[in-house]
């Protein structure tokens, strides 16, 4: 029987392995993560020669009275509970479509992930077209219909909505994919018996599909939170560098980009960096405890 107990020797042979993939992520994740948070808290602050005049809660200060960062913040959460269900439960829906139609799941598995490999910006650009007032798709498709046509770039009242749906078309097929991976992992005696038991398609999917494809619900939903949360290559490029009429489309990302490449507020920047980053984790704790309940309440009825 072989010997795996962990030895002196083994365990320095392992660190040698993960050196170069730990050293990557010292320098170009942990270290500007921790840069940030200190940056945070620095007031009169000389970004090219690094002189700290003082530290205190001044940028926070700022980011609280700041009715930019309120609307950013707004659009960002708007964006995050908006999107993000959205996404997951067509998701959810078209995998299972997909599920029952094995020969031709490959092939429309390739054609759902094409836009999650397609460069954010040329998809920016293509939706750019297809929400144009004149000629744009999208208009025309309505026009067809009976409806007015709607300015959805120029207007404020529907540019936020606009950037919802980009975000929802973008990450839609990146989710398709994990749900179809999650259902092949499902043993179909389990759907076999349940049907030999008498249930029906709802009460097989409520009492066998949903609580062992509970796992990879969670991995997609965080996933998609953190997406929507970090969302600013898709603004960017759908209002052509701005942060839609009247900063309607303004997400918390683009707030960041402003005041560090634009304002040159760069303490003011990490400050947000620094709020937004809470709220990620705020989130992803909240969704990974209450699916843990979930998982434990349909454990103990089963």
């Amino acid at each position: 029987m072989l010997n795996t107990k962990p030895t002196l020797k083994s365990t320095r042979k392992a660190l040698l392995y993960l050196a170069p993939l730990l050293i990557i992520t010292l320098v170009f994740t942990v270290w500007p993560l921790i840069h940030a948070l200190l940056m945070s808290s620095y007031v009169r602050y000389n970004y090219f020669t690094n002189h700290v005049g003082a530290i205190g809660w001044a940028n926070f200060a700022y980011l609280w009275h700041d009715p930019l960062f309120h609307l950013a913040l707004r659009n960002t959460l708007c964006l995050v509970f908006v999107a993000m269900p959205v996404t997951v439960a067509l998701a959810l829906v078209i995998a299972l479509g997909l599920n029952r139609i094995p020969r031709l799941a490959r092939f429309f598995q390739t054609i759902y992930f094409l836009p999650f490999v397609t460069a954010t910006i040329a998809t920016g650009l293509v939706w750019n077209w297809i929400f144009r007032l004149d000629g744009g798709l999208l208009n025309v498709s309505l026009q067809h219909l009976g409806i007015s046509p709607i300015d959805w770039l120029n207007d404020p009242h529907v540019a936020l909505l606009a950037l919802i749906v980009v975000c929802v078309w973008q990450g839609l097929g990146f989710n398709v994919v994990l749900f179809l991976a999650g259902l092949n992992r499902i043993d179909a005696k389990y759907t076999r018996v349940a049907q030999l038991d008498g249930a029906n398609a709802w009460q097989r999917f409520t009492n066998v599909t949903w609580p062992l494809l509970l796992p990879m619900t969670v991995l997609i939903v965080i996933n998609t939170a953190v997406t929507n949360f970090k969302v600013f290559d898709q603004a960017f490029a759908l209002f052509h560098g701005a942060a839609g009429p009247g900063n309607s489309a303004l997400t918390l990302m683009f707030y960041l980009y402003q005041k560090f490449y634009v304002d040159n507020q760069f303490t003011v920047a990490a400050a947000s960096g620094v709020v937004l980053f809470c709220l990620v984790g705020l989130l992803t704790l909240l969704t990974y405890g209450y699916f843990r309940w979930q998982r434990r309440r349909l454990g103990g009825r089963s």
